[in-house]
This record gives structure tokens, sequence and C-alpha cells, in this order.
């Protein structure tokens, strides 16, 4: 059973750094947004399809608009957090259990 014990853990590992790698494409998104680089570069149009819907969501249920401001990045990081303090740790706890 140990076997099955270290997968979920292995598994918690790395849902934890795809969390982190994915806050630090939301990070850089919000920094392209001050600067306004060339919508057709790849790498722009790459973060922006892999952020843009999510906060595209987070706006449909919160307002998030202050003023010129758009704090979904924000919200979508304070998720990210959650996520990793709290289901992450979750998953871990279930992988030492099963060992």
């Amino acid at each position: 059973m140990f076997v099955a014990g270290d997968f979920v853990i292995a598994a918690a590992v790395v849902i934890d750094k795809l969390l982190s790698a994915y806050m630090l494409v939301v990070v850089v998104r919000a920094l392209l947004s001050w600067v306004h680089p060339d919508p057709y570069n790849p790498v722009v149009r790459f973060i922006n399809g892999l952020v843009d819907p999510v906060t595209y969501r987070i706006s449909r249920i919160v307002p998030t608009r202050i003023g010129m401001v758009d704090i979904s990045p924000i919200i979508l990081i304070a998720l990210i957090w959650f996520a990793q303090s709290f289901l992450v740790r979750v998953i871990m706890d279930v992988g030492s259990r099963l060992r």
C-alpha cells in the first residue's frame, strides 16, 4: 500500500509545482498589462490564453473593477494560494496515511 501513498504524495508535489508555475504566469500577465506588448507576439498570446479565460470567469462572478484597476489577477493568486495551502496539503496527508 506504500506505493499508492507515494504516488499520491508525488501527485500532490506535481500539483503544487504546477500551481506555482501558473501563479508566475499570472504575475507575468499582470506585468504585461502595464506595458502593452505586441498582441501578435506568440509568447504574449500564449500567456493571455492561459490567464484571460480564468480571470474572465472570476470577473463574471465577482465585480473586479475598482476604477481603472482590475483586481481579478489578485483574486486568482489568492485562489492559487488557497489551493496550495489547503488542497495540496490535504492530498499529501491522504498520501501519508496510505503509507
